[in-house]
């Protein structure tokens, strides 16, 4: 039973017990999104060092990274329709994680590329879905204790998520031995987090699918035997969907073709950083066993703009937030082909707030705002599709290829064999150049 305590805290109008009254009532959320984070940053900022260290190619590296929004753009077509009817959301979220664990462990002990991107990509197919299915649970039980509509606490639930992948990354100065390569390490603490949220998730709330709860609507339609009628109506139902969500992504295109646009290309922008920033990090001079702890500084600085988003959004038109966005890709890659002093470098990092949330967070807001009320769920869709599928997968390829191009093989300093020898400076400065041209397209579509 809840402690009066905090209630009565609440009741005064303390802003404090309020928080404490909602972490204590929403605690099982607040560790899934803890650990779901946690899972995933443990190991994707640092697995291009790994793959480096184990001799991948760099375009083997881009293209195991282009794993995960692959499997993202099929969680988008399908898995949401499982869960939605026919399996618990819980236990969808438990198996994804306890399967992703055995993957992760088969990922650690593997040393070549061909079986290493299956694996990935097998990976993908099991941990994707379930970014999507941490947030749906709480959309479906979450009764806001602030007073508001259901779901208003739900920033103070996602920033779990932010520090859990705080979290792994600054335990990587832990699990890493100072002055050795990253190794498998934080793979294996991505399984052990795996098997933890795997066994967790069996106890969140029952979440039923939605089309339970349609049961008895179905079972009037069939009472008098019309079942066959009625499933076929169905059928011919989901297919209609299936076809007003193309035609609608197709409108939505030709209405917006800048934003969806440049969105595609900034998620293009996501993906090259997310596959590469850490190896630069490393070659700059950064020991391995604290990039990521550093990687992490982005994290910190993007809880602060998470949280003041709304205050930005009410006090700036939403189009120059996003180009403030967009613009600030522009500025972290010009940071990081300058390349010197490291804190430039540090700075570039440190801007992942404004890059993240100043377009892709307060993009899914204008999408709502600009869609017809009939297009609403196909825009939202059409714009994750872009940005964390489509997108993200052709910056993790292009990326991969481009970085191979500008490298080369060379002697090791230390005369222990070769090594690879990238022209970074020319990486970030076409990347740069890039995302400049999105930021004066976008700007002259304000």
């Amino acid at each position: 039973m809840e402690s009066s305590i905090p209630i009565i805290f609440a009741q005064e109008g303390s802003p404090i017990g309020a928080f404490f009254t909602f972490i204590t009532t929403h605690w099982q959320f607040c560790l899934l999104h803890f650990l779901e984070f946690a899972i995933w940053g443990s190991w994707i900022v640092v697995l291009a060092n790994m793959l480096n260290a184990r001799g991948f190619s760099r375009q083997e590296i881009g293209r195991i990274y282009g794993t995960m929004p692959i499997g993202t753009m099929i969680t988008i077509l399908f898995v949401g329709a499982i869960a939605d009817k026919y399996v618990n959301t819980e236990v969808l979220i438990g198996v994804s994680h306890l399967v992703g664990a055995v993957l992760l462990l088969m990922m650690a002990k593997t040393q070549h590329a061909r079986p290493f991107y299956w694996l990935a990509l097998l990976y993908a197919l099991a941990f994707a879905p379930t970014l999507g299915l941490v947030n749906s649970i709480v959309f479906a039980h979450d009764e806001d204790i602030f007073g508001g509509a259901a779901g208003e606490g739900f920033p103070w639930i996602r920033v779990f998520g932010t520090l859990g992948w705080i979290a792994a990354g600054l335990s990587h100065a832990l699990i890493l031995k100072k002055g050795e390569p990253i190794n498998e390490r934080p793979l294996l603490l991505a399984c052990g987090l795996s098997v933890v949220l795997g066994l967790f998730a069996f106890t969140l709330p029952e979440t039923k699918p939605a089309a339970a709860a349609n049961v008895a609507t179905v079972d009037d339609v069939a009472k008098d035997g019309d079942d066959i009628v009625a499933n076929r109506a169905a059928e011919s139902a989901e297919i209609n969907e299936g076809v007003g969500i193309i035609a609608g992504s197709i409108e939505m295109l030709k209405s917006y073709p800048v934003f969806f646009g440049v969105a595609f290309v900034a998620a293009m922008a996501m993906g090259l950083y997310f596959a590469f920033a850490a190896l630069f990090l490393e070659k700059t001079g950064v020991a391995a066993n604290i990039v990521g702890p550093v990687m992490t500084i982005g994290q910190w600085i993007e809880i602060f703009f998470m949280l003041t988003l709304p205050w930005f959004l009410a006090n700036l038109e939403i189009h120059w937030v996003m180009m403030v966005g967009v613009g600030a890709w522009a500025v972290r890659f010009g940071l990081f082909a300058i390349g010197k002093p490291l804190p430039l470098v540090l700075f570039g990092i440190a801007i992942h707030g404004i890059c993240f949330d100043f377009f892709f967070a307060a993009g899914f807001i204008h999408v709502d705002a600009i869609a017809p009320a009939h297009l609403t769920a196909t825009a939202q869709a059409l714009f994750g599709f872009l940005v964390y599928g489509l997108g993200m997968y052709l910056g993790s390829e292009l990326s991969g290829m481009l970085n191979q191009y500008l490298s080369k093989t060379e002697p090791a300093t230390d005369g222990t064999g070769e090594e690879t020898v990238t022209a970074w400076r020319s990486f970030w400065a076409i990347s740069c150049a890039i995302m400049t041209v999105a930021t004066v397209v976008f700007w002259m579509s304000v």
